[in-house]
């Protein structure tokens, strides 16, 4: 595929995504290309967890989310699916955006390696994470 093509089964994803976990969330991608991507969220109290920060399953939703679509981006003609995931939270995040960076690490034939980050508005690192990703060609 080239970009243009890859832009566009992007594009169709995201529509189709907003009925989804992503939609649900309120991800939204910023910025991609075939080796990183970059996902923002505005944190509200809905996203918080019983004391007032960012709940860790959305730190690991977005960083997953964000290293997925760099693998899918990576490989556009398969589909990738995570197979490992490792989670480090750093500091608090509250209300507010939060930007995951992911990046690609490393690729071979049937696996690629990422790795991503969390940030709030204040460049504060508040978590970060390594993925492995499965590549399942389509029949």
């Amino acid at each position: 595929m080239n970009t243009e093509q890859i832009q566009k089964k992007i594009e169709r994803m995201l529509e189709e995504a907003q009925h989804t976990f992503w939609g649900y969330l309120g991800c939204e991608l910023v910025e991609w290309n075939e080796h990183r991507a970059i996902v923002t969220l505005d944190v509200k109290e809905h996203h918080l967890n019983f004391i007032g920060i960012l709940h860790g399953g959305v730190h690991t939703s977005l960083l997953d989310t964000a290293m997925g679509l760099t693998a899918m981006t990576a490989r556009p003609d398969s589909d990738v699916v995570t197979s490992g995931l490792n989670m480090h939270f750093t500091a608090p995040a509250g209300k507010g955006k939060v930007t995951a960076v992911a990046e690609i690490v490393h690729m071979s034939a049937r696996t690629i390696t990422t790795q991503a980050t969390l940030k709030n508005e204040n460049n504060i690192l508040c978590s970060m994470a390594t993925a492995s990703f499965r590549v399942i060609d389509k029949k």
